[in-house]
C-alpha cells in the first residue's frame, strides 16, 4: 500500500468495540537511515544531516458507539461558532506527548502493551458538562470522566512515560472534549449524563493539523487491549475482611 491509497487506509479510526490488541502501522513512514555528513563542496563547515521529525501522539480511551451518540445529541445545543469533535473522534485522553521522535514510537508501543497486560478492565462513567476555562470567555466544552482506577492507570502512565525519558504535558484531568470554540457563543445550560461503560483498551493516536485547518486529525498507531483475567480475577476475589483493630482516625478522612 502505499501514495494516497495509505494515507487514507491510515486515517481510518478505530473504535473501542474492538477488544483484541491491534498494531496499526505508524501514521508516517519509517524514516531513513541518517546519512553522514557531507563535506560542503564550496568549502567551509560539513552541512548538517536532516532533522528527524517529531510527532504529535496521545494515549487514550475511547469511547462506545451508545455513549459517542448520547455525547452528539447534546452537541445539537451549541451555536455555529462552536466546532463540535467529530462522533469518531470523541475520547479521554490518558497522556499526552507533543513532541516525540517518529524513531522513538516503537518505545511508546512497548510501553503501551506492558502497561495493558498488567491493567484491568476499568468501568467509567460520565457526568456533566463544563467549560475551559471556566469564567471569562470559554474556548473548550467537556463532560467529566469518573471511575476506580482510572486516576492509578494515568499516572501510571505518567510515571512510566517520564522515567523512559517522554515529557508529557499538563496535568491528568479526566474529560472528553466536545467542542472548541472558533468564535463569539454564549455557553449553554450544564448537561448531565448517567452513563457509564467498561473500558477494555486504550490506543496511541497521533494527532496532526491539516493544510485547511479544518480541525485536528486523528490516526491511530496501535491499539491495546486490557487484562481480560485480571478483570475476571477481581471479580472472583473475596471481599477484605473488617480489621480488628480500632483505626485512629475516622474511615472518611482517608478519601479524597
Amino acid at each position: 500500500m502505499s501514495g494516497e491509497a495509505g494515507r487514507r487506509a491510515l486515517r481510518v479510526r478505530r473504535g473501542p468495540e474492538r477488544d483484541a490488541q491491534a498494531e496499526l502501522p505508524p501514521p508516517i513512514r519509517a524514516s531513513k537511515p541518517k546519512s553522514p555528513v557531507k563535506p560542503n563542496p564550496k568549502g567551509g563547515q560539513p552541512s548538517d544531516p536532516p532533522r528527524e521529525r517529531v510527532l504529535r501522539l496521545f494515549f487514550a480511551v475511547p469511547l462506545p458507539a451508545d455513549l459517542r451518540a448520547e455525547l452528539v445529541a447534546a452537541q445539537r445545543k451549541l451555536t455555529d461558532n462552536w466546532r463540535r469533535v467529530e462522533a469518531e473522534q470523541l475520547h479521554l485522553t490518558l497522556a499526552y506527548l507533543p513532541g516525540v521522535a517518529h524513531s522513538r514510537v516503537p518505545e511508546l508501543q512497548a510501553l503501551g502493551r506492558r502497561l495493558a497486560s498488567s491493567t484491568p478492565f476499568v468501568q467509567l462513567g460520565l457526568r456533566g458538562t463544563g467549560y475551559h476555562p471556566n469564567v471569562g470567555s470559554p474556548r473548550v466544552w467537556f463532560v467529566k470522566v469518573e471511575g476506580a482506577g482510572l486516576s492509578e492507570l494515568a499516572t501510571a502512565f505518567q510515571t512510566k512515560l517520564a522515567a523512559a525519558g517522554f515529557e508529557c504535558e499538563g496535568a491528568f484531568q479526566p474529560h472528553v472534549t466536545l467542542a472548541r470554540k472558533k468564535g463569539p457563543a454564549p455557553r449553554v445550560p450544564p448537561v448531565t449524563f448517567a452513563q457509564t461503560w467498561t473500558a477494555q483498551n486504550f490506543a496511541l493516536i497521533h494527532t496532526f493539523l491539516p493544510r485547511d485547518k479544518s480541525g485536528p486529525v486523528y490516526d491511530t498507531v496501535s491499539q491495546f487491549a486490557l487484562n481480560a483475567q485480571l478483570a475476571v480475577a477481581a471479580l472472583a476475589a473475596p471481599e477484605p475482611s473488617a480489621p480488628t483493630t480500632s483505626l485512629q482516625t475516622p474511615p472518611e478522612e482517608h478519601h479524597g
